[in-house]
């Protein structure tokens, strides 16, 4: 089992120079990963400060040296693929290999698509999360490639340099089971960033049927990872306690436990205090 950071790219206490900061912070106190929620705006009328994930993750990529960095997720649909395969290369160079994208439709729609006046519709935002995703692996290999997709052309190309990982940047996808098709999408990529569609948080039970579902779909032999989010609040009260449900998680075949700190993200003390405890083992 592996211990992340789940943060939003939102709050008073957010900047990139803070971000930067608590992920040093979280890497001296033994976590493994900090990921950031992707929002270019969360809700039409909730006023935020929100700050840009992919500058905010290029700053603790420059602060840190051994933590796993990424996004959770990146509404893919939203972005030109070829603009998100240089961000994305760029920076595992910048962190030596460091960095996860995990992708997903994006939520809500209504904010993050319809208020710009993009595609709201959720067939056609899938349709595009997975020529994205194919677009992305293809640029990725730095060799000649084109595509030819209902929503995304690319001309023969090269893209240079490739990126760091190998075989490549590692994918994750974001869901809300038992909604089949997310978990479909990410058996044929490296792992999984799953909610419930009521309840939120997953139980050994639920990361059980899960995995089942993907082994059904999942014709590689490449190790899949499945990152569990939740909280010491919802594992159970007190850090042993806590420890002790995650352990159960591990038990099962999660293999990433990303720590919500949603909750205290209105101040940067409460955020601090929160890492500085460390991973729940």
């Amino acid at each position: 089992m592996q211990y992340g950071i789940y943060l939003p790219n939102f709050g008073d206490e957010i900047s990139p120079r803070a971000l930067a900061d608590l992920a040093c912070e979280a890497e001296d106190a033994g976590w493994d990963g900090f990921f950031l929620w992707d929002h270019i705006l969360y809700s039409k009328t909730q006023k935020l400060r929100m700050v840009d994930p992919w500058i905010a993750l290029a700053a603790m990529a420059m602060k840190t040296e051994r933590i796993r960095l990424g996004t959770s997720v990146t509404p893919l649909p939203r972005r030109r693929p070829w603009k998100l395969a240089r961000e994305t290369v760029s920076l595992d160079h910048l962190s030596n290999g460091r960095l996860i994208l995990s992708v997903g439709l994006g939520e809500p729609g209504d904010a993050e698509f319809g208020q710009f006046g993009e595609e709201t519709d959720v067939k056609v935002r899938a349709a595009k999360l997975d020529e994205g995703l194919d677009v992305l692996a293809g640029l990725w290999r730095g060799k000649s490639f084109s595509y030819q997709g209902k929503y995304y052309q690319v001309q023969k190309t090269v893209f240079l340099p490739p990126p760091v990982q190998t075989p490549r940047i590692p994918v994750w996808v974001g869901g809300f089971w038992p909604n089949k098709g997310p978990f479909r999408r990410a058996a044929r990529w490296d792992g999984v960033m799953p909610l419930k569609m009521e309840g939120w948080w997953l139980t050994p039970e639920d990361v059980k049927a899960v995995l089942a579902y993907i082994a059904e779909h999942r014709t590689s032999k490449a190790p899949f990872d499945i990152a569990i989010i939740g909280s010491r609040d919802t594992a159970g009260k007190g850090g042993a306690r806590g420890a002790k449900k995650v352990a159960m998680l591990a038990e099962v075949g999660a293999t990433w436990w990303l720590e919500a700190l949603y909750l205290q993200r209105n101040s940067l003390e409460r955020l601090q205090a929160a890492i500085r405890m460390g991973p729940p083992k």
